[in-house]
C-alpha cells in the first residue's frame, strides 16, 4: 500500500481526451438537438463527461446520484434491486459538467429479468469516462464486490476507478476505517478512496472534485439548467412504482411494474383547465399480489395514489389527477414478451 491518503486519493489520472464514439449509444437521441456537439459558453481547460455508479444492490448508488445532483431524479426503497434502468443526472460546475449514471446493482440472477439487467449494467459502464465503485460502509467487502471489479476491469482496464464508501453515517470512525482500507487494497495503490455520506451531505464536494479531476476536457453537453434526461412519462412510472414498493417484503418488490397509459390536460375541466390526467397500470405477477397491493377495502392502493399523486405535482408544478389500476401479467419477469412490453 502506498503513502496515498486514502481519503484524497494519489491525486489526478491521466485520462485519454473525449471521444464522441465512448458514449452510450443512445445518448445522442435522448440529450436533445446540439447536446453532443457541445455548447460554445464553455471555458477554457472546462472538463466533462460520464461518471458510471457501479455496485453491488442497495450500495446507496441512487441516493448518492440525488445528493449530488441535488434534485431527486433515481426513486429510492429500502429493497435491493430498486433500480431497473440507467438513470443519468446532470452536475452542473462552473468548471466541469459530471453526468452521473445510476445503474442497477449487479447481482445474481434469478429472472431473464435480472439477466437483462445485469448487462444493462456491462454495457453503461463499458461506455463512461470514469467509473464510481459504491460500497457501503455497514457492510465488509465480500467475493459479489471483488466480482464486479474484475468485470470491469475486464472491460475497462485503463479507466479511473474511484472508490466510494458509501453510509458513512450508519457507522463508527472505526468502521469507516476499516471499509476504506479494504476497498483502497481492493482497487490498488494509487487509487481514490472516498468516505461520503449522501443523506448527511457530507465529504460529497471532496468526491465531485475528484471526479472531475479524472473527466477529459471537453463542452458541456446540457444546458446548465436541465438535472436530467429522463422523460417525464418515465420519471412519473418511477415515483408510482417508489410508493408501490414501501413496506413490501420479500420477493414481492420485484413482481412491481408500472406503466403509464395515458397522459394529458383536462381540458374539459372548466374550473383547472391546465390540470393534468395521468391514466397508470401496476402491473404484478400473480393474483394474490393484488390483493396485497390493494389492501383491506382497497386502502393500502388509496394510499399509494395519494403520495405518488403529491410527488408528481412537485415535479410537473401543477395540479394532477392519477388513476392507478393494478394488472396481473403472470410471471412478467422471465417472459420474453411481457419484458419487451415493459420496455426492458
Amino acid at each position: 500500500m502506498s503513502n496515498a491518503d486514502p481519503v484524497f486519493g494519489a491525486g489526478f489520472d491521466p485520462f485519454d481526451p473525449f471521444d464522441e464514439a465512448n458514449l452510450p449509444a443512445d445518448a445522442t437521441a435522448q440529450a436533445g438537438p446540439g447536446a453532443y456537439g457541445g455548447f460554445t459558453d464553455t471555458p477554457e481547460g472546462f472538463r466533462s463527461g460520464f461518471v458510471g455508479f457501479v455496485g453491488r444492490p442497495n450500495t446507496g448508488k441512487s441516493t448518492l446520484t440525488n445528493a449530488l445532483v441535488g434534485e431527486k431524479i433515481a426513486i429510492m426503497a429500502d429493497q435491493p434491486e430498486t433500480t431497473r434502468h440507467p438513470i443519468r443526472g446532470i452536475v452542473n460546475r462552473e468548471d466541469a459538467q459530471i453526468i452521473v449514471v445510476d445503474t442497477p446493482g449487479i447481482h445474481r440472477p434469478r429472472t431473464l429479468l435480472g439477466e437483462r439487467l445485469n448487462e444493462v449494467v456491462k454495457d453503461t459502464y463499458a461506455d463512461v469516462d470514469v467509473i464510481g465503485f459504491t460500497v457501503p460502509a455497514d457492510e465488509k467487502l465480500g467475493p459479489g464486490d471483488r466480482f464486479i471489479y474484475e468485470q470491469i476491469r475486464a472491460v475497462k482496464p485503463n479507466a479511473p476507478v474511484v472508490g466510494i464508501v458509501t453510509k458513512l453515517d450508519k457507522v463508527g470512525k472505526d468502521v469507516v476505517g476499516e471499509r476504506l482500507i479494504e476497498l483502497h487494497e481492493m482497487l490498488g495503490p494509487d487509487s481514490d478512496v472516498v468516505p461520503v455520506s449522501a443523506t448527511q451531505q457530507v465529504q460529497l464536494d471532496v468526491l465531485t472534485d475528484i471526479l472531475v479531476s479524472k473527466l477529459p476536457e471537453g463542452p458541456r453537453f446540457y444546458p446548465e439548467g436541465d438535472v436530467t434526461d429522463e422523460d417525464t412519462e418515465t420519471r412519473i412510472a418511477e415515483l408510482i412504482r417508489e410508493e408501490a414498493l414501501h413496506g413490501l417484503r420479500e420477493e414481492l418488490p420485484h413482481s412491481v411494474a408500472v406503466q403509464i397509459d395515458e397522459m394529458h390536460e383536462d381540458a374539459e375541466d372548466t374550473r383547472d383547465p391546465k390540470r393534468m390526467k395521468i391514466y397508470a397500470v401496476i402491473y404484478l405477477e400473480r393474483p394474490g399480489q393484488k390483493r396485497i397491493i390493494e389492501g383491506p377495502g382497497g386502502r393500502r392502493l388509496s394510499g399509494i395514489t395519494h403520495r405518488a399523486r403529491q410527488q408528481i405535482i412537485e415535479l410537473l408544478g401543477r395540479n394532477v389527477y392519477l388513476d392507478l389500476r393494478i394488472k396481473v401479467l403472470k410471471n412478467w419477469q422471465s417472459d420474453p414478451k411481457a419484458l419487451g412490453r415493459l420496455g426492458f
